[in-house]
């Protein structure tokens, strides 16, 4: 373990000479409310939890906590599913859940300048009244500074982008106090070092986010949602890859299996049938190219085999159909009551989908296991989940995700789509990116001397 120091009362004297008195607690329930995220990584809760309210005194908290040796970790919603924001060595938990401010809409340039607190689905719920959103979507009401920290994705990726594809220009405060900006409100860049794509996805080990400026798109007026049902999983992928490559611009490609379209129909009523399923959604700036775009889709998934296609452009029932696919997770976990779930997340290009899929197919079959897949597939992102109760059915979750990943590796991918890396994705880390992990380690090192920042998290072995 680093050596870093306690956090004494003279420690929590200063943190409320920085913050203010009500802005610091080390009540019981305020640190076991912060000690885990919803993953199924063990919790650990912090000593102190701090409330800072603006950018000076997050970074006024990371110079006094840099001096004293005392580990800082952020911690926005809690929503993340990799254990980043769980605080392993205690120290000072960095709340920013208090940080929530819209600090100015630049509607004519299509941006916002926000707080990192801030959850999307409030920022966006706040922007509609200026027609426009932010692109991006977790699910979760995920704060816009952890989506930023982990580089979260979502069911729109495929037409908007992740995270890094959304932002422009940050505050981020250092480990020595400093408060620098990177990046521009210029949607074209090119001075200098991209040190704004180095902060976003480095969960907090490099710097805190104190504000950041995001890309907006107007609201569109017309969208549809489809759904095909597949009698085989290889199905269903091969018309992932065909609408991908038929110029059809969908907002969301998703996937599920039939055992996730089977819960959801049972849980909440929606009309779905035992099959594999494909989940659309197709935003267009007129009503003709949107029905010329669902007629087409349709087309494509019934030549490749579908049982079933419907679409609809009835906002309700658009709503009920993202709803449900939103709370699967939650579903899964009301299913298995008594179980935590071992979540996967892996990527591979497009065009290895079908043999990844195809491959956590037969790993389900060899080890006969209860496993639900469900994702991002216009993107070729794709989530495993794995419910589990006893050590055993644990080791063996661990060496089930280690062969998916090794297999998305091999196919040119990544261990990690959008989860980030946190815990558990530390031990692939080496296998996916050899000397380059030294270097980013060279980087935290630079930026973090004395390791405060996030401890635990991306790299294996080092902070041992």
């Amino acid at each position: 373990m680093p050596a870093f120091a306690v956090v004494t009362s003279d420690i929590i004297a200063q943190l409320q000479s920085i913050a203010g008195v009500e802005q610091v607690s080390i009540a019981q329930a305020d640190l076991a409310l912060r000690a885990r995220d919803q993953s199924h990584h063990a919790a650990h809760p912090g000593d102190v939890v701090v409330w800072p309210q603006t950018g000076q005194q997050v970074a006024d908290i990371l110079r006094l906590a840099n001096a004293c040796r005392i580990p800082v970790t952020p911690w926005g919603m809690g929503t993340s599913l990799e254990g980043n924001p769980i605080p392993l060595y205690g120290g000072i938990l960095l709340s920013l859940e208090r940080m929530t401010r819209i600090v100015a809409v630049h509607a004519d340039d299509f941006q916002v300048t926000v707080e990192p607190g801030i959850g999307h689905k409030d920022l966006n719920a706040a922007l509609a009244r200026h027609g426009l959103f932010f692109g991006p979507d977790p699910g979760a009401n995920a704060s816009i500074g952890g989506m930023l920290a982990n580089n979260a994705a979502g069911i729109r990726t495929v037409k908007y982008g992740a995270s890094k594809d959304n932002v422009l220009q940050m505050r981020v405060a250092l480990a020595d106090g400093r408060l620098i900006r990177v990046g521009s409100r210029s949607v074209k860049q090119s001075a200098g070092y991209d040190l704004l794509h180095l902060f976003v996805g480095s969960e907090g080990t490099l710097g805190v986010i104190t504000e950041a400026t995001l890309k907006l798109y107007p609201i569109v007026e017309h969208m549809g949602a489809a759904l095909a049902a597949f009698d085989s999983v290889a199905d269903a992928v091969q018309a992932v890859v065909a609408i991908r490559g038929s110029g059809l611009d969908p907002a969301a490609l998703e996937f599920m299996d039939a055992a996730h379209a089977t819960m959801l129909r049972e849980a909440e009523g929606v009309n779905l049938s035992d099959h594999a399923t494909l989940f659309m959604e197709f935003h267009t700036p007129n009503a003709q190219a949107l029905e010329t775009g669902l007629s087409l889709v349709g087309s494509i998934c019934e030549e490749l085999g579908a049982v079933s296609f419907r679409a609809t452009t009835d906002p309700a029932e658009r709503r009920r159909l993202w709803h449900a696919r939103h709370a699967s997770y939650e579903i899964s976990v009301r299913k298995y009551p008594d179980q935590q779930f071992y979540l996967g997340d892996v990527a591979v290009p497009i065009s290895a989908y079908p043999a990844l899929v195809q491959y956590i197919e037969q790993v389900r079959t060899d080890y006969g296991v209860p496993l639900y897949l469900i994702g991002h597939a216009g993107d070729g992102n794709i989530h495993v989940e794995l419910p589990y109760a006893t050590d055993e059915e644990y080791a063996r979750c661990v060496k089930i995700n280690g062969l998916i990943v090794r297999q998305a590796q091999d196919l040119g991918g990544t261990a990690t789509g959008e989860h980030g890396v946190g815990i558990g994705k530390a031990r692939h880390m080496r296998d996916e990116h050899g000397e380059a992990l030294d270097v980013m380690y060279d980087i935290k090192r630079l930026l973090d001397p004395n390791g405060i920042l996030n401890p635990g998290k991306i790299f294996p072995g080092h902070d041992e």
